[in-house]
Formats: structure tokens, C-alpha cells, sequence
């Protein structure tokens, strides 16, 4: 359940996904807006027993999308998909409203609303952010008809373990997460705001690689990044040398401004399950 994706001790925020009351949330702290520059990198939306939430996803194959678990653990219904880079820059949210939220949405509402619709599937091996040691982040969701946009190349096996020094490697982080900005009116303090719900990247040096996970330093005000990743950038894609590696997990700020936690997919646990997805 996504109310309850805080873990990892009660410091780390975990589920970069954001429930999506009436309307959505979106964009990444700091960073650059996309555009054209990775078009294989989709928003998703989704209900579950807790309501409607949006996350981030990458396509690998003509209609496999890579994304988190916790962003398809628990899905009802269909999971709407769109590879638009700019969703909404105001509200309200262009989304349509499941007719029955306790069914979810449906192919027809989701086709209907001139969306793309997909099955999500959880990786069997997935701990609820209980074990680090086999944390296993990672869905897919199978679109109903393929799309005609180039599918991102997945990272060799194990090639983050080649990495010797994590913190001299740039990494390439994209999805539709919240925008970490001073509000128009009210407090200045930087948080994450609403609106405009679109696709940025961002790049970050690494942090850490362990056996399941490739944590970096998700600060805009590092002087070798360009941000970080915030809520709904979760199930993006983690980028290295051209090719996914990863996709967002967690982050342990609420101001999305520190470290940030990504699952690896190059490892045998992930690939093997994608591979049945893929063949």
C-alpha cells in the first residue's frame, strides 16, 4: 500500500509516488525539462485500495514498460501509460476519473481519456522495503498494443559493479517527479509543489552501490549535479553510459534534497524476471 511506504527506518521516505487526489503532482528537484531528449520515458497513473497515484516508467520493449514496485504491487484495474513530456503545466489534471475507484480504471475509460493502457506485474521477490539485501523495487506494465517509440537499451548484466569509484561516476536520472520550488504565495520555503506535471532529467554523482541498490546525491547544489528525484519520479529510469541500470526507488527527504535510492535491474534477480517479459 503506498500510505505505508515509509521504511528502511523511519528516516528514509520511501515511494517517490505521490497519491493523486483530484488532480496530480509532478516534476524533479533542479534538473533540465526533457522535451524530446528521452521519449522512451513515460508517466503512469494507477488506483489502488489507498486511491489513484502517478508514477514514472521506461519502455524496453515495443510494450514493456520498467517501473517500481511499489508502483504496481496492489494495482486495480488497468494502469494508464503516456509518453507525453508535458502532461499538464496548470491544473486542473488532464486525467480521467475511474467511473469505479474501487475497480480502478478501465481499458475503455483510459482509451477513451486518448491514453495508452497496460497490465502491471509485480517481481515476485519484492520486499515491501523490508530487506535491503533483497530489496527487489521493480514492476513492469505490459501495454495492450505496442508503440512505435524506441525502447530504451537495458545495462549489460552487473555493469554497476564494474563502477570503482561511485562518487567521480555522473548518472542520468528521468521521470515526472515534483518540482521542489518556493510556492507563488504563502511560506518560501522550497517544497514540492503541484504543477506543472512534466518529464525532466537530471544528473548525480553516486553515493554508494550495493548488491541491490545505486544510491546518489540528489542535490541540486552539488557542484557535479544537476538535482535530484522527488515524489512521482519513482519507477524512473536510472541512467549509465546510454543504457537503464535502475529505476527509482526512495529518497530520505521530505524536501527531496539528499540522498536518493535506486533499484538496480543489471542484477541476475531483476534481469532474469524482465527477460520473461521481453522473450
Amino acid at each position: 500500500m503506498r500510505t505505508r511506504l515509509l521504511a528502511l527506518a523511519a528516516t528514509i521516505l520511501v515511494g517517490l509516488g505521490l497519491v493523486v487526489p483530484a488532480s496530480p503532482a509532478s516534476a524533479s528537484t533542479g534538473g533540465t525539462v526533457d522535451g524530446d531528449t528521452h521519449p522512451n520515458v513515460a508517466m503512469i497513473a494507477f488506483y489502488d485500495a489507498d486511491g489513484r497515484f502517478r508514477c514514472s516508467a521506461t519502455l524496453v520493449s515495443p510494450r514493456v514498460l520498467v517501473t517500481a514496485a511499489h508502483c504496481t504491487s496492489g494495482t486495480l484495474g488497468k494502469t494508464l501509460v503516456t509518453f507525453d513530456s508535458v502532461v499538464a503545466e496548470a491544473p486542473p489534471s488532464p486525467l480521467p476519473v475511474a467511473a469505479d475507484v474501487t475497480a480502478g480504471y478501465t481499458a475503455a475509460e483510459i482509451t477513451a481519456a486518448g491514453y495508452l493502457a497496460g497490465t502491471a506485474y509485480t517481481h515476485p521477490n519484492y520486499s515491501n522495503f523490508t530487506d535491503l539485501d533483497n530489496w527487489n523495487d521493480v514492476g513492469v506494465v505490459v501495454l495492450d498494443e505496442a508503440v512505435d517509440i524506441a525502447p530504451a537499451p537495458l545495462a549489460p548484466l552487473n555493469a554497476a559493479d564494474a563502477i570503482k569509484h561511485p562518487r567521480k561516476t555522473l548518472f542520468t536520472a528521468v521521470g515526472y517527479g515534483t518540482e521542489v520550488r518556493q510556492a507563488d504565495v504563502g511560506s518560501q520555503k522550497p517544497t514540492p509543489m503541484s504543477y506543472p506535471i512534466i518529464r525532466r532529467y537530471v544528473e548525480m554523482p553516486g553515493q554508494k552501490i550495493t548488491p541491490q541498490i545505486i544510491q546518489t546525491n540528489g542535490n541540486e547544489n552539488d557542484p557535479f549535479g544537476t538535482g535530484g528525484t522527488c515524489f512521482g519520479d519513482s519507477g524512473g529510469s536510472l541512467w549509465l553510459d546510454g543504457a537503464v541500470v535502475g529505476v527509482t526507488s526512495y529518497g530520505y527527504t521530505a524536501n527531496c534534497r539528499y540522498i536518493d535510492g535506486y533499484q538496480r535491474i543489471d542484477i541476475p534477480v531483476v534481469a532474469s524476471w524482465l527477460a520473461g517479459f521481453l522473450s
